[in-house]
């Protein structure tokens, strides 16, 4: 099994990174603050909720005044860069949400996002001022850093995962749409890949708005045109038609179906936790013109309430011509992953065309007997 991801805060890490502070901030009491941050609670603590906790301590043995705290961290922050430093925009989070402290934060949050991510910490800000925030999210869209304007992208995305929801946006995402239309085009795949997310996360409440959106950017740009698509990868899954009408997909008719046979196998069909299966699939389409296919097959994952999760997976995207028949294989390996646990039962596989069920089949998955619970 994957190391969860919160052991990256050790005692080893901590006394290096005081090791650092002290350097610019001779009072700083080190033992104290590994002290602090490693007490009772901390074996049982989360990834964000270590996060919290070493940004929480900090504060305690930085300079009191908010200013002259963030004058330390900015003596180090180039030597403190990378994921296991998100706790230096959750340190402004913590310590800089008062109304005199607004843009001694803005700028400390424009200069840390390069070295982690403050795509997290702004969330508060926008959901104390949404319209303040926003201001300044669309002034971080011009900015000429790429990791400062992904912030104004990825930090208002209505269902960042890990991160707070923003309610007032997934009801009425208009005040987002200035900040995306200046991104369109960004020459940053880090930006633009972030843009597709915010309109794929606003696809799932307000699925038309975003076809519009996706219809009028289309064909002004190359970089704009890979961003729709991404951004309507889960309108053209659930087949949604216009979806599959903009980017050119084959869509079935109830008298006129673009698949007229299909099968799908997995060996073997019973397995441990761990173990990998082989999927084998075929599919013969309909005669006449060339078809645009999406073929993914599904996992419906159990979960430890016993309910199941559905989970896409891509197998081709490709144009063929009217008449073919189709097949390949996948080895899927169903191991335990930071993102994903596996629990025994019975595994539903579904093999999908243009976001239609064509075929099904299931494994059974069963507890490794060498797996620690």
């Amino acid at each position: 099994m994957a190391e969860p991801l919160k052991n990256m805060y050790d005692e080893a890490f901590l006394r290096q990174f005081a090791d650092k502070v002290k350097f610019a901030y001779p009072s700083f009491e080190r033992e104290a603050f590994v002290a602090g941050v490693m007490n009772e609670d901390w074996e049982n603590m989360q990834l964000k909720g270590r996060i919290r906790q070493i940004a929480t301590v900090l504060g305690e043995r930085l300079p009191s005044q908010y200013k002259d705290a963030l004058a330390v961290l900015y003596a180090i922050c180039e030597d403190c860069a990378g994921f296991p430093y998100l706790f230096f925009p959750d340190f402004v989070e913590v310590y800089g949400g008062a109304e005199e402290h607004w843009e001694l934060s803005m700028q400390a949050l424009e200069r840390f996002t390069p070295k982690s991510s403050a795509e997290f910490a702004v969330r508060v800000f926008l959901i104390r001022d949404p319209e303040r925030m926003m201001r300044q999210m669309l002034a971080w869209a011009n900015h000429s850093n790429e990791h400062v304007r992904r912030l104004a992208s990825e930090g208002c995305r209505p269902r960042l995962p890990w991160g707070q929801a923003l309610p007032v946006f997934k009801k009425d995402p208009s005040p987002l749409l200035p900040v995306l239309e200046l991104l369109k085009a960004d020459p940053s795949l880090y930006v633009r890949k972030s843009v597709a997310n915010n309109l794929n996360d606003i696809a799932k409440d307000h699925p038309d708005l975003v076809l519009e959106i996706a219809g009028r950017w289309q064909g002004h740009h190359p970089h704009t045109d890979w961003i729709i698509r991404h951004a309507c990868r889960n309108l053209v899954r659930k087949a949604h038609p216009a979806a599959l009408a903009l980017f050119g997909y084959a869509m079935s008719e109830e008298s006129d179906p673009i698949v007229t046979s299909a099968d799908l196998e997995v060996r073997p069909s019973a397995l441990e936790i761990g173990d990998s299966s082989r999927l084998e699939y075929s599919i013969q389409v309909q005669e006449g013109e060339p078809l645009h296919l999406r073929i993914e097959y599904g996992i419906d994952f159990v979960k430890s309430s016993g309910k199941t999760s559905r989970k896409l997976f891509l197998l081709s995207d490709k144009t063929v011509p009217g008449g073919s028949s189709l097949s390949g294989s996948k080895v899927h390996r169903f191991a335990d992953l930071s993102t994903r646990r596996h629990y025994a039962g019975e595994h539903r596989i579904v093999l999908m065309v243009n976001g239609v069920e064509t075929a099904s089949t299931s494994v059974m998955l069963n507890v490794s007997t060498n797996r620690q619970e």
